[in-house]
């Protein structure tokens, strides 16, 4: 296979042919017909707290019309870094966007001139896939080019955003003042596949969406106001709960006020009602799909970027933690060969989406990818339960944001404690710091269902948890392993902080 540099020195016209010739001689050879591929990217969205809840058509259509992975975790919880992975299939330390900032890499010159070059959408263009985003991009893409590799492109400026927000579409700037984010994303991708019918196009297509659901500032379409009125966030065994056993900024947690529960509360419900639109975008397309006779040819994949909590451990509300809540995420997926009602317990990371996609496009992984393929998975799930052959090691990582201008002077503190994500609705709760930072190997194996984190603050916090005894990690083992354990998983770390490519695959 040639390398990148290799296809940026080839003439256009000799690659066109190249493609041209390649594609027919797979039809002629092998008969394979290259399947369409949807993915639907919400943000913020967990696992943890039933946030699939208002997702019944989704999970009707998706999950039980194909697969649903009960352990799929996001490998950095947070916004930015996480929609890097999925595009580049590597991890944060390798594609070097490491949170939410242009200084943190997030539409970076770094991400631009390496890791855009050779992302998923040009490696599927280069499979004579006609590529179609709309919707929440990187946090702070501003719009300024159409990145490569996109046939058609609807990238939102900014975080995410429900009213009042801009698009980048297909190379200019259109502002909308009253038109719901998700709807409009819906009717894009509806007239995109439309028209590759209307013209009969023989190439496949690549649809990638990512509404703004269920991200802050939670706002529901007006249709969906109020349904989940009556509701309240789910109250967990940690739901509330100071501790001292975990690292400084989640330790020097102390009980909520009746007021922060109150707005815990509006918050969960608005998360759910604005996901209610997403579910209805779903119904949509899968309804088109079928009308159109494309829907037996067609995998679709429903993700998120990070999961979120609220309220546990006394965190008012966010993502940049450790924990179940923030790392887990939903994963369904549907599509050719796919057994329906398949409950897959296989382990899996966003940083598997590029390479899976890239197996059903019949093309290689590239070296550089340190994901891997869970297509085997879905074609053969493990048995219930994990058994005693199956073994994986996942890393999460995160770099800790804070400096002198992220101080709230309404909350206590000064600049130099470098504290991030200070609100007075939170009631004053730091969701973030400068040394929040950590790195964890989610160990998967024979009886084993563990987490273990080190962290750089100025203890070296060590914090790790049984999944199986405790789902709800509430008591931090790390300190009761055997020495030789934390040696061991030390070691792991070491490993996988350092990994590229294969080498990630422990």
């Amino acid at each position: 296979m040639e390398n990148w540099f290799q296809r940026q020195h080839t003439s256009p016209a000799l690659r066109a042919l190249n493609l041209i010739l390649s594609l027919s001689l797979l039809c002629l050879v092998s008969g394979y017909v290259l399947p369409n591929i949807v993915v639907i990217l919400s943000d913020d969205q967990d696992v943890e707290l039933h946030g699939m809840f208002p997702l019944q058509e989704t999970m009707d259509l998706i999950g039980r019309a194909g697969a649903q992975f009960n352990n799929a975790y996001t490998s950095t919880p947070l916004c930015c870094p996480a929609r890097a992975s999925i595009l580049t299939g590597q991890y944060a330390h390798n594609h070097r966007t490491t949170n939410n900032s242009i200084s943190g890499g997030c539409n970076g010159q770094l991400w631009k001139t390496r890791s855009e070059p050779r992302a998923l959408p040009v490696l599927l263009a280069e499979r004579g896939y006609r590529t179609f985003y709309a919707g929440k991009y990187l946090n702070e893409f501003r719009g300024e080019h159409v990145p490569p590799g996109w046939t058609e492109f609807h990238g939102l400026h900014g975080n995410s955003r429900y009213y009042n927000y801009t698009l980048l579409q297909n190379g200019r700037n259109v502002s909308y003042t009253d038109t719901y984010l998700t709807d409009l994303i819906s009717d894009l991708a509806v007239d995109f596949i439309q028209q590759e019918v209307q013209w009969k196009r023989m190439n496949p297509f690549f649809v990638m969406l990512a509404p703004p659901a269920a991200h802050a500032p939670y706002t529901p379409a007006p249709r969906h106001e109020g349904t989940f009125a009556k509701w309240k966030a789910l109250r967990t065994p940690s739901f509330n709960v100071p501790t001292k056993d975990k690292h400084w900024l989640v330790g020097s947690s102390k009980v909520l006020p009746n007021e922060t529960i109150a707005t815990i509360d509006k918050y969960f419900q608005k998360r759910w009602e604005s996901l209610l639109a997403v579910d209805e975008m779903v119904s949509t397309l899968v309804a088109l799909l079928n009308e159109t006779q494309l829907l037996d040819n067609t995998y679709i994949v429903y993700t998120s970027d990070n999961g979120y909590h609220l309220g546990q451990f006394s965190q008012p509300f966010d993502k940049r933690q450790p924990y179940e809540t923030d790392i887990r995420v939903p994963l369904l997926v549907r599509g050719p060969g796919i057994a329906k009602g398949s409950d897959i317990q296989s382990v899996v990371s966003l940083i598997d989406l590029a390479p899976t996609i890239l197996t059903w496009a019949n093309a290689l992984i590239p070296s550089y990818m340190d994901g891997q393929s869970f297509n085997e998975n879905l074609l053969k799930p493990l048995p219930s339960g994990i058994n005693e052959t199956y073994k994986r090691h996942l890393l999460i990582e995160y770099w800790g944001e804070g400096n002198y201008k992220t101080y709230n002077p309404e909350c206590p503190g000064s600049p130099k404690d470098r504290l991030a994500q200070c609100t007075t609705d939170a009631d004053c709760h730091c969701q973030d710091a400068w040394n929040n930072t950590y790195a964890c190997v989610r160990d998967f194996q024979y009886k084993v269902d563990r987490i273990y984190c080190e962290f750089r603050d100025t203890e070296n916090t060590l914090e790790a948890y049984d999944l199986k005894e405790d789902p709800y990690q509430m008591k931090n083992i790390a300190y009761d392993l055997l020495p030789i354990e934390r040696a061991l998983y030390g070691i792991m770390l070491q490993n996988l902080t350092k990994c590229s490519g294969h080498s990630c695959n422990l």
